[in-house]
């Protein structure tokens, strides 16, 4: 059997490819994706991972040092907009975006028939995010912007589109989102900008002020904005493209061909004044972390722009794009728990204290055990919610006519979209807060190095910290939740679906773990039963509660059925192990089962004995995995 993998040998969480190091993600992608992709993927993400734990992640701690800088005046005092960023941060760029991040889930790559499923978006952008988490968020709104032109535009903003989903860096235009306002924040029907039409320019002009404003100079930016004669609140508002250079004056979108000629003739690269596009970048913010992104604030003094699809559909359009940001959080968020998770294994492999390395010692043998059961369990859901995400995508390319769309089933999409609906804000809410925790354990575990910016954890958790905030805070997202129950009925599908993989759950290792499961299952049941008859105060109090209870007990069922399907070997490996039947029980263990007396009266030595299995991701022989053992026995 496969004793897994030796920590030790490595001195630190770089210089190392991230995609054989994390035997997680593999199994996960193995699982969610046909055969066909993943066997074309698979060498691409083993290169990826490289990659990113090579070049892009030594550039990054580059980058974290002097990220940055806007020059918003030229010398004479005229507006310029002008971000000079680091060349490391431009190099990243062209190495990232060229290995089709974002080009290979919109087009087909050049020896493929059909795009990658959007999973495959979130998994590279999962490795990246092991390096810099800054960085993955202009790539997730670069694939945010590519998909709401995608489903609305009508070919009027091909050229940006084009450039959204190229896949040679001189082609390439970044996305942003320009949503949130001073005055409303979480609020969006509060949004103050307006647009009005000019009839002599041929486009819209929007007047307002945006106020958290990130990758601010991206020449594919999405506004909203209230038109003329809309109503207030979130029906009165129109989604807009507002490019970063006057189109008129530029002839078109700048690409980053077009900056990088800027910058070799003249040196720097700043627009000249009238060109210009009528915004003012009033300043960048001085964040805790996630330097590699710049994040502005925006006047907006009559800036050209485009209507994106039908006035007054900004508000759906924007939760279309948020099902792809927030998963792309939840990724970015696993990405971050993964390389927290390796820098503990690597230096608790190493680390001596009193005659032996301190992952020897019972304590730390636990954290790390729990570390890597709250990273796998993160990433199973997290990618679930991309697996029904992708498929949902797909059928809706076919609906449209999309050749590139592949084979489709238009009736798995109404299940899909509707149990999507409760997942991807359970998995944004869920993991960004996981991301902080990990992170600043993985700080603690380095000892006081953690805590000086020479040593990554002091960057994985500035950057994760931010994960709970951005597109939506947990009770935001808490209250997505409650919607997605009374608009979609999205009970149903989810309590089915936990019942169907907890009926495919037979080997008696799991016996236990799956019964505990179904017990709380009708609990989940009866929570659902009273916020249906709960008034909207209490509905509304008890909803983060119901999202986490949500996200213990599918997890806990679809790490179940992959632990059945691993003893029986038929899991993504072929292989019959019974590893995945412990990090289930685990997590059932630790989430779902209560325990007498804490824990303490079980006498349950399963980190001390399971470690190597658990974190080392040594093979189990499925006949040795023992029934979970009573108290006192």
């Amino acid at each position: 059997m496969d004793d897994g993998i030796d920590f030790g040998r490595f001195e630190e969480g770089r210089h190392v490819n991230y995609w054989d190091l994390d035997p997680t993600i593999r199994r996960e992608l193995r699982r969610i994706y046909a055969d066909d992709e993943y066997d074309w993927a698979e060498p691409r993400l083993r290169s990826f991972g490289e990659l990113i734990g090579h070049t892009v992640a030594d550039n990054a701690d580059l980058v974290d040092d002097r990220g940055p800088a806007l020059e918003p005046y030229d010398r004479r005092g005229e507006v310029q907009n002008f971000v000079r960023y680091p060349p490391e941060q431009l190099a990243n760029e062209e190495l990232v975006y060229e290995r089709g991040i974002v080009a290979d889930a919109f087009e087909a790559p050049p020896d493929r028939d059909e795009p990658m499923p959007l999973a495959h978006y979130l998994g590279m952008l999962y490795l990246l995010c092991y390096a810099d988490g800054g960085f993955g968020c202009p790539v997730a709104m670069t694939a945010g912007a590519a998909l709401v032109l995608e489903k609305f535009d009508d070919g009027d903003l091909d050229d940006y589109y084009r450039g959204l989903v190229a896949r040679e860096y001189d082609d390439v235009l970044e996305g942003a989102m320009f949503l949130t306002e001073e005055q409303g924040g979480s609020d969006v029907g509060a949004t103050e900008t307006t647009a009005e039409y000019d009839e002599e320019a041929g486009c819209w002009r929007l007047t307002g002020e945006k106020w958290f404003c990130s990758n601010v100079d991206a020449e594919g930016t999405l506004a909203l904005a209230r038109t003329p004669d809309a109503p207030e609140g979130t029906d009165g508002l129109s989604m807009f493209l507002v490019p970063h250079v006057d189109p008129d004056e530029h002839d078109g979108a700048l690409t980053k061909g077009d900056r990088r000629e800027r910058s070799a003739a003249a040196g720097v690269g700043p627009l000249a004044p009238d060109e210009v596009n009528d915004q003012l970048y009033r300043r960048l913010k001085d964040k805790l972390g996630t330097i590699a992104v710049p994040t502005g604030e925006v006047e907006l003094d009559g800036a050209k722009a485009f209507l994106v699809g039908e006035e007054r559909r900004g508000f759906k359009q924007m939760a279309e794009m948020l099902n792809l940001e927030r998963l792309s959080n939840a990724a970015a968020s696993c990405g971050i728990m993964g390389r927290a998770l390796l820098e503990s294994r690597i230096h608790a492999a190493n680390r001596e204290a009193f005659g032996s390395t301190i992952d020897e010692y019972p304590l730390m043998r636990e954290d790390l055990v729990d570390m890597t059961v709250d990273h796998e369990a993160a990433t199973a859901f997290t990618f679930e919610a991309a697996r029904l995400f992708s498929e949902r995508e797909r059928v809706e390319r076919a609906a449209r006519g999309d050749a590139r769309s592949g084979d489709a089933d238009p009736g798995a999409a109404d299940e899909a979209y509707r149990l999507m609906r409760v997942l991807i804000p359970i998995a944004k809410l869920r993991t960004g807060r996981m991301a902080v925790d990990a992170a600043s354990y993985a700080m603690e575990i380095q000892g006081g190095n953690g805590y000086v910016n020479d040593f990554v954890t002091h960057r994985l958790l500035r950057d994760a910290q931010v994960l709970p905030i951005w597109e939506g805070t947990e009770n935001i997202l808490s209250l997505d939740v409650l919607r997605a129950l009374a608009r979609e009925a999205a009970h149903e599908p989810l309590l089915e679906t936990i019942d169907e993989r907890l009926e495919a759950v037979d080997h008696p290792a799991l016996a236990d773990a799956a019964e505990t499961t179904r017990e709380v299952s009708v609990e989940l049941s009866t929570a659902l039963g009273t916020l249906a008859g709960a008034d909207d105060d209490y509905a509304q109090l008890s909803a983060k509660r119901f999202a986490h209870f949500v996200f213990d007990v599918f997890t806990a069922a679809l790490l179940l059925e992959e632990a059945q399907a691993d003893v029986d070997g038929e899991g993504p490996t072929g292989a019959s192990d019974g590893r995945t039947a412990l990090v289930a029980r685990r997590f059932v263990d630790r989430h779902l089962r209560e325990r007498e007396a804490r824990g303490i009266a079980s006498e349950d030595r399963f980190p001390i004995e399971r470690f190597d299995a658990v974190v080392r991701f040594a093979a189990v022989e499925p006949d040795a995995l023992e029934a979970p053992r009573a108290a006192g026995d």
